[in-house]
Protein backbone atom coordinates (compact mmCIF):
# COMPACT_ATOMS: atom_id res chain seq x y z
CA UNK A 1 0.00 0.00 0.00
CA UNK A 2 1.16 3.50 -0.81
CA UNK A 3 2.67 5.51 2.08
CA UNK A 4 1.81 8.80 0.35
CA UNK A 5 -1.47 10.43 1.24
CA UNK A 6 -4.01 12.71 -0.41
CA UNK A 7 -7.23 14.42 0.59
CA UNK A 8 -10.50 12.64 -0.17
CA UNK A 9 -14.10 12.36 0.92
CA UNK A 10 -14.90 9.08 2.67
CA UNK A 11 -17.85 7.60 4.49
CA UNK A 12 -17.31 5.28 7.45
CA UNK A 13 -21.00 4.53 7.82
CA UNK A 14 -24.07 4.83 5.64
CA UNK A 15 -26.46 7.72 6.08
CA UNK A 16 -27.20 11.30 5.06
CA UNK A 17 -24.78 13.97 3.85
CA UNK A 18 -23.37 14.25 7.37
CA UNK A 19 -21.49 10.94 6.96
CA UNK A 20 -19.18 12.44 4.31
CA UNK A 21 -15.77 13.15 5.84
CA UNK A 22 -12.88 15.12 4.32
CA UNK A 23 -9.71 13.37 5.45
CA UNK A 24 -6.25 12.08 4.59
CA UNK A 25 -6.25 8.72 2.78
CA UNK A 26 -3.58 6.64 1.04
CA UNK A 27 -2.78 7.58 -2.56
CA UNK A 28 -4.11 5.00 -5.02
CA UNK A 29 -1.70 2.49 -6.52
CA UNK A 30 -1.31 2.42 -10.31
CA UNK A 31 -2.10 -1.01 -11.76
CA UNK A 32 -1.66 -2.33 -15.28
CA UNK A 33 -4.03 -0.81 -17.80
CA UNK A 34 -4.59 2.28 -15.66
CA UNK A 35 -3.96 6.01 -15.52
CA UNK A 36 -3.20 7.98 -12.37
CA UNK A 37 -5.00 11.31 -12.67
CA UNK A 38 -4.79 14.46 -10.58
CA UNK A 39 -8.42 15.47 -10.27
CA UNK A 40 -9.27 19.10 -10.99
CA UNK A 41 -13.05 18.65 -10.75
CA UNK A 42 -15.50 15.92 -9.78
CA UNK A 43 -19.08 15.60 -11.02
CA UNK A 44 -21.71 14.32 -8.61
CA UNK A 45 -24.53 12.00 -9.64
CA UNK A 46 -27.47 10.14 -8.06
CA UNK A 47 -25.46 6.90 -7.65
CA UNK A 48 -23.19 8.83 -5.28
CA UNK A 49 -25.98 9.36 -2.77
CA UNK A 50 -27.38 5.88 -3.40
CA UNK A 51 -23.99 4.53 -2.28
CA UNK A 52 -23.81 7.01 0.61
CA UNK A 53 -27.07 5.69 2.11
CA UNK A 54 -26.14 2.04 1.51
CA UNK A 55 -28.34 1.54 -1.56
CA UNK A 56 -31.35 1.43 0.73
CA UNK A 57 -33.76 2.18 -2.15
CA UNK A 58 -32.61 -0.83 -4.19
CA UNK A 59 -33.83 -4.42 -3.82
CA UNK A 60 -31.51 -6.29 -1.43
CA UNK A 61 -30.11 -8.59 -4.13
CA UNK A 62 -29.11 -5.57 -6.26
CA UNK A 63 -27.10 -3.81 -3.57
CA UNK A 64 -23.36 -3.72 -4.20
CA UNK A 65 -21.10 -4.88 -1.40
CA UNK A 66 -19.24 -1.72 -0.38
CA UNK A 67 -16.42 -2.16 2.13
CA UNK A 68 -16.12 0.77 4.52
CA UNK A 69 -14.59 3.27 4.67
CA UNK A 70 -15.40 4.10 1.05
CA UNK A 71 -14.77 6.98 -1.34
CA UNK A 72 -17.82 7.75 -3.50
CA UNK A 73 -17.98 9.15 -7.02
CA UNK A 74 -17.34 8.24 -10.65
CA UNK A 75 -16.98 11.41 -12.75
CA UNK A 76 -13.68 13.29 -12.96
CA UNK A 77 -11.70 15.70 -15.09
CA UNK A 78 -8.03 16.20 -14.52
CA UNK A 79 -4.45 15.71 -15.69
CA UNK A 80 -2.58 12.43 -16.14
CA UNK A 81 0.38 12.20 -13.76
CA UNK A 82 1.36 8.55 -14.36
CA UNK A 83 0.65 5.89 -16.98
CA UNK A 84 0.90 2.12 -16.58
CA UNK A 85 3.55 0.49 -18.77
CA UNK A 86 0.96 -1.28 -20.96
CA UNK A 87 -1.06 1.86 -21.77
CA UNK A 88 -0.33 3.33 -25.20
CA UNK A 89 -3.06 5.90 -25.87
CA UNK A 90 -2.34 8.41 -23.09
CA UNK A 91 0.71 10.26 -21.79
CA UNK A 92 1.68 12.18 -18.69
CA UNK A 93 0.29 15.70 -18.98
CA UNK A 94 -2.81 14.77 -20.98
CA UNK A 95 -6.01 16.43 -19.82
CA UNK A 96 -8.66 13.72 -19.51
CA UNK A 97 -12.20 13.15 -18.28
CA UNK A 98 -14.13 9.99 -17.57
CA UNK A 99 -16.75 7.98 -15.73
CA UNK A 100 -14.79 5.44 -13.73
CA UNK A 101 -15.59 1.74 -13.27
CA UNK A 102 -19.35 2.18 -13.37
CA UNK A 103 -21.47 0.21 -12.49
CA UNK A 104 -18.89 -1.66 -10.41
CA UNK A 105 -17.21 -0.20 -7.34
CA UNK A 106 -13.47 0.19 -6.84
CA UNK A 107 -11.21 1.40 -4.07
CA UNK A 108 -10.05 4.41 -6.10
CA UNK A 109 -13.08 6.61 -6.64
CA UNK A 110 -13.70 10.16 -7.72
CA UNK A 111 -14.18 12.29 -4.57
CA UNK A 112 -10.42 12.60 -4.15
CA UNK A 113 -7.37 14.55 -5.24
CA UNK A 114 -6.12 11.56 -7.28
CA UNK A 115 -7.73 8.57 -8.94
CA UNK A 116 -6.29 5.46 -10.58
CA UNK A 117 -8.66 3.84 -13.05
CA UNK A 118 -8.70 1.90 -16.34
CA UNK A 119 -7.46 3.94 -19.29
CA UNK A 120 -10.44 2.62 -21.24
CA UNK A 121 -12.76 4.67 -18.99
CA UNK A 122 -11.14 7.97 -20.02
CA UNK A 123 -11.13 10.25 -23.04
CA UNK A 124 -9.17 13.41 -23.69
CA UNK A 125 -10.88 16.45 -22.26
CA UNK A 126 -12.29 18.72 -24.96
CA UNK A 127 -9.86 21.65 -25.15
CA UNK A 128 -12.73 24.10 -25.59
CA UNK A 129 -14.26 23.49 -22.14
CA UNK A 130 -12.89 23.75 -18.63
CA UNK A 131 -12.46 20.97 -16.08
CA UNK A 132 -15.69 21.84 -14.25
CA UNK A 133 -17.80 21.37 -17.37
CA UNK A 134 -15.87 18.25 -18.34
CA UNK A 135 -16.33 16.66 -14.91
CA UNK A 136 -20.05 17.39 -15.08
CA UNK A 137 -20.50 15.56 -18.36
CA UNK A 138 -19.57 11.84 -18.25
CA UNK A 139 -22.37 9.96 -16.49
CA UNK A 140 -25.16 12.27 -17.62
CA UNK A 141 -23.97 12.37 -21.23
CA UNK A 142 -23.30 8.64 -21.42
CA UNK A 143 -26.74 7.93 -19.96
CA UNK A 144 -28.46 10.09 -22.57
CA UNK A 145 -26.26 8.65 -25.34
CA UNK A 146 -26.74 5.00 -24.39
CA UNK A 147 -30.50 5.42 -24.04
CA UNK A 148 -31.08 7.49 -27.17
CA UNK A 149 -28.21 6.97 -29.62
CA UNK A 150 -25.94 3.95 -29.13
CA UNK A 151 -25.90 1.41 -26.30
CA UNK A 152 -22.28 0.61 -27.04
CA UNK A 153 -21.93 -2.69 -25.17
CA UNK A 154 -23.32 -6.22 -25.03
CA UNK A 155 -23.34 -6.70 -21.27
CA UNK A 156 -26.41 -8.36 -19.68
CA UNK A 157 -29.20 -5.94 -18.83
CA UNK A 158 -30.11 -6.05 -15.11
CA UNK A 159 -33.52 -4.48 -15.76
CA UNK A 160 -34.96 -6.71 -18.50
CA UNK A 161 -34.38 -9.94 -20.40
CA UNK A 162 -33.01 -8.38 -23.58
CA UNK A 163 -30.72 -5.49 -24.43
CA UNK A 164 -31.97 -1.95 -24.64
CA UNK A 165 -32.27 -0.74 -28.22
CA UNK A 166 -32.23 2.98 -29.05
CA UNK A 167 -34.46 4.00 -31.96
CA UNK A 168 -33.69 6.36 -34.87
CA UNK A 169 -34.69 9.89 -33.87
CA UNK A 170 -34.61 11.73 -37.19
CA UNK A 171 -38.03 13.25 -37.78
CA UNK A 172 -39.46 11.79 -34.58
CA UNK A 173 -41.10 13.58 -31.65
CA UNK A 174 -39.24 13.04 -28.38
CA UNK A 175 -40.52 14.11 -24.97
CA UNK A 176 -37.92 14.45 -22.21
CA UNK A 177 -39.23 14.48 -18.65
CA UNK A 178 -36.95 16.11 -16.10
CA UNK A 179 -35.52 18.07 -19.01
CA UNK A 180 -33.61 20.63 -16.92
CA UNK A 181 -31.70 18.03 -14.89
CA UNK A 182 -28.32 16.48 -15.54
CA UNK A 183 -29.37 13.74 -17.96
CA UNK A 184 -32.42 15.65 -19.17
CA UNK A 185 -30.77 18.81 -20.50
CA UNK A 186 -28.16 16.76 -22.35
CA UNK A 187 -30.82 14.42 -23.75
CA UNK A 188 -32.73 17.44 -25.10
CA UNK A 189 -29.63 18.56 -26.98
CA UNK A 190 -28.69 15.09 -28.27
CA UNK A 191 -32.23 14.40 -29.52
CA UNK A 192 -32.27 17.79 -31.26
CA UNK A 193 -28.86 17.08 -32.81
CA UNK A 194 -30.24 13.78 -34.11
CA UNK A 195 -33.08 15.57 -35.87
CA UNK A 196 -35.96 15.10 -33.44
CA UNK A 197 -38.72 17.52 -32.52
CA UNK A 198 -38.11 17.85 -28.78
CA UNK A 199 -40.73 18.51 -26.11
CA UNK A 200 -39.12 19.42 -22.78
CA UNK A 201 -41.00 18.86 -19.51
CA UNK A 202 -39.81 20.68 -16.41
CA UNK A 203 -40.97 23.20 -13.82
CA UNK A 204 -41.82 26.83 -14.48
CA UNK A 205 -38.37 28.26 -13.74
CA UNK A 206 -36.65 26.40 -16.57
CA UNK A 207 -38.63 27.45 -19.65
CA UNK A 208 -36.17 29.99 -21.04
CA UNK A 209 -33.19 27.74 -20.27
CA UNK A 210 -34.72 24.83 -22.17
CA UNK A 211 -35.66 26.99 -25.11
CA UNK A 212 -32.09 28.29 -25.21
CA UNK A 213 -30.63 24.77 -25.48
CA UNK A 214 -32.93 23.83 -28.35
CA UNK A 215 -36.23 22.49 -27.04
CA UNK A 216 -38.99 22.99 -29.62
CA UNK A 217 -41.80 22.95 -27.07
CA UNK A 218 -42.09 23.20 -23.30
CA UNK A 219 -44.51 21.65 -20.83
CA UNK A 220 -44.71 22.93 -17.26
CA UNK A 221 -45.48 19.88 -15.12
CA UNK A 222 -46.72 22.15 -12.33
CA UNK A 223 -49.56 23.22 -14.60
CA UNK A 224 -50.13 20.24 -16.91
CA UNK A 225 -50.39 16.60 -15.85
CA UNK A 226 -47.75 14.41 -17.55
CA UNK A 227 -50.46 12.22 -19.07
CA UNK A 228 -51.97 15.32 -20.70
CA UNK A 229 -48.67 16.79 -21.88
CA UNK A 230 -48.82 15.63 -25.50
CA UNK A 231 -50.22 13.04 -27.87
CA UNK A 232 -48.70 10.80 -30.54
CA UNK A 233 -45.17 11.12 -29.20
CA UNK A 234 -42.67 8.65 -30.67
CA UNK A 235 -40.28 8.42 -27.70
CA UNK A 236 -40.48 9.48 -24.07
CA UNK A 237 -37.23 9.60 -22.12
CA UNK A 238 -38.33 9.83 -18.50
CA UNK A 239 -35.26 10.81 -16.50
CA UNK A 240 -37.28 10.57 -13.28
CA UNK A 241 -38.72 7.11 -13.92
CA UNK A 242 -40.10 4.84 -11.22
CA UNK A 243 -43.79 4.09 -10.85
CA UNK A 244 -44.76 7.48 -12.29
CA UNK A 245 -43.30 6.63 -15.71
CA UNK A 246 -46.47 4.71 -16.57
CA UNK A 247 -48.34 8.04 -16.83
CA UNK A 248 -46.57 8.76 -20.10
CA UNK A 249 -48.03 5.73 -21.87
CA UNK A 250 -51.06 7.85 -22.78
CA UNK A 251 -48.85 10.30 -24.67
CA UNK A 252 -47.09 7.73 -26.87
CA UNK A 253 -48.32 6.53 -30.25
CA UNK A 254 -48.64 2.84 -31.07
CA UNK A 255 -45.23 1.55 -32.04
CA UNK A 256 -43.51 4.18 -29.90
CA UNK A 257 -41.20 3.74 -26.94
CA UNK A 258 -40.95 4.70 -23.27
CA UNK A 259 -37.44 4.79 -21.81
CA UNK A 260 -37.47 5.22 -18.00
CA UNK A 261 -33.95 6.00 -16.79
CA UNK A 262 -34.92 4.66 -13.35
CA UNK A 263 -37.13 1.67 -14.17
CA UNK A 264 -37.60 0.23 -10.68
CA UNK A 265 -41.21 0.36 -9.59
CA UNK A 266 -42.63 0.65 -13.12
CA UNK A 267 -46.08 -0.93 -13.07
CA UNK A 268 -47.47 -0.30 -16.55
CA UNK A 269 -46.31 -3.40 -18.41
CA UNK A 270 -49.79 -4.63 -19.26
CA UNK A 271 -50.95 -1.17 -20.32
CA UNK A 272 -47.85 -0.76 -22.49
CA UNK A 273 -48.42 -4.09 -24.21
CA UNK A 274 -52.05 -3.19 -24.88
CA UNK A 275 -51.04 0.19 -26.30
CA UNK A 276 -48.29 -1.27 -28.48
CA UNK A 277 -45.57 0.71 -26.69
CA UNK A 278 -42.09 -0.68 -26.06
CA UNK A 279 -40.80 -0.03 -22.54
CA UNK A 280 -37.04 -0.38 -22.26
CA UNK A 281 -34.24 0.63 -19.92
CA UNK A 282 -30.57 -0.02 -19.41
CA UNK A 283 -27.76 0.70 -16.97
CA UNK A 284 -25.18 3.20 -18.09
CA UNK A 285 -21.65 1.80 -18.35
CA UNK A 286 -18.21 3.38 -18.54
CA UNK A 287 -17.09 3.84 -22.13
CA UNK A 288 -14.09 5.97 -23.02
CA UNK A 289 -14.62 5.52 -26.76
CA UNK A 290 -18.13 6.98 -26.53
CA UNK A 291 -16.84 9.84 -24.38
CA UNK A 292 -14.27 10.62 -27.09
CA UNK A 293 -17.10 10.93 -29.60
CA UNK A 294 -19.11 13.10 -27.22
CA UNK A 295 -16.02 15.23 -26.57
CA UNK A 296 -16.15 16.41 -30.16
CA UNK A 297 -19.74 17.60 -29.68
CA UNK A 298 -18.77 19.39 -26.48
CA UNK A 299 -15.75 21.02 -28.07
CA UNK A 300 -17.79 22.24 -31.03
CA UNK A 301 -20.45 23.71 -28.73
CA UNK A 302 -23.08 21.42 -30.22
CA UNK A 303 -23.77 20.16 -26.70
CA UNK A 304 -23.39 22.40 -23.66
CA UNK A 305 -23.24 21.28 -20.05
CA UNK A 306 -25.11 23.47 -17.59
CA UNK A 307 -23.60 23.90 -14.13
CA UNK A 308 -26.09 24.27 -11.29
CA UNK A 309 -23.46 24.97 -8.64
CA UNK A 310 -19.90 24.20 -7.57
CA UNK A 311 -18.44 23.37 -4.17
CA UNK A 312 -14.87 22.69 -2.98
CA UNK A 313 -14.13 18.99 -2.52
CA UNK A 314 -14.00 19.57 1.22
CA UNK A 315 -17.64 20.73 1.10
CA UNK A 316 -19.06 17.56 -0.46
CA UNK A 317 -21.63 17.44 2.35
CA UNK A 318 -23.01 20.83 1.25
CA UNK A 319 -23.10 19.62 -2.36
CA UNK A 320 -25.16 16.59 -1.35
CA UNK A 321 -27.46 18.82 0.68
CA UNK A 322 -27.94 20.97 -2.43
CA UNK A 323 -28.81 17.86 -4.44
CA UNK A 324 -31.33 16.76 -1.83
CA UNK A 325 -33.23 20.03 -2.22
CA UNK A 326 -33.94 19.13 -5.86
CA UNK A 327 -34.91 21.38 -8.80
CA UNK A 328 -31.36 21.15 -10.11
CA UNK A 329 -30.52 22.86 -13.41
CA UNK A 330 -27.74 20.85 -14.99
CA UNK A 331 -25.03 19.41 -12.77
CA UNK A 332 -23.38 19.96 -9.38
CA UNK A 333 -19.59 19.80 -9.39
CA UNK A 334 -16.86 19.57 -6.75
CA UNK A 335 -13.63 21.44 -7.40
CA UNK A 336 -10.49 19.64 -6.29
CA UNK A 337 -7.84 22.19 -7.34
Amino acid sequence: MSTRTMKAIRLHEFGGPEVLRYEDVPMPELNQGELLVRCHAVGINPPDWYLRDGYSTLPPDWRLAVPLPAIPGTDVSGVVVAVASDVRDFSVGDEVFGMLRFPSFGESAAYAEYVAAPASDFARKPPGIDHVSAAAAPMAMLTAWQFLVDLGHDQPNPFQAGPHRPVPLQGKTVLVNGAAGGVGHLAVQLAKWKGAHVIAMASTAHESFLSDIGADAYVDYTKVKPEDAARDVDVVLDTVGGAGAARFLNTIKRGGALFPVYPLGFSGAEQAASAGVTVSATQVRSNGAQLAELARLLDAGTIRVAIDSTFPLADARAAHERAARGHIRGKIVLTAV
